[in-house]
């Protein structure tokens, strides 16, 4: 495990951080090829530079936050503000955490991406990123 997510880990609650680790494990499982870092603070995973998913410790919980979730068309993923594509859902317990829901979107994730990345450089403007 990257040093400084561990350490961001070390941070939590022993609820919490069960939780974390868990994460951890299932999203680098399932997206293997990713680069992952504490970024803004928060343990995300990347592909090809582009935000995939991440969590963070928030008053709510645990929060699985994917950049592009709010088109993964998946009731329990609540939007964002509506401002980006961004959909999250929180964690109290390790046992809320269903590994086939995380599993699934996992894939939606890699399949639907929209484009962070270039998100300063097109001004805003959010691109859909098409999968080869």
């Amino acid at each position: 495990m990257n040093q400084q997510i561990e350490s961001y880990h070390q941070t939590q609650t022993a609820n919490d951080r069960a939780i974390c680790d868990l994460l951890y494990a299932e999203i680098c499982f399932h997206l293997p090829g990713s680069e992952h870092k504490l970024w803004h603070g928060h343990p995300v995973w990347f592909l090809e530079g582009n935000p995939i998913v991440g969590y963070s410790k928030q008053k709510n919980g645990v929060r699985l936050m994917f950049w592009s979730g709010a088109d993964f068309e998946e009731e329990q993923l609540k939007p964002g503000t509506g401002k980006f594509k961004d959909a999250s859902v929180f964690y109290n317990a390790i046992d809320e955490v269903d590994l086939n829901d995380l599993q699934r979107w996992l894939s939606k994730a890699v399949d639907i991406q929209w484009d962070y990345k270039n998100l300063v450089r097109r001004k805003g403007v959010l691109e859909l990123v098409i999968q080869k």
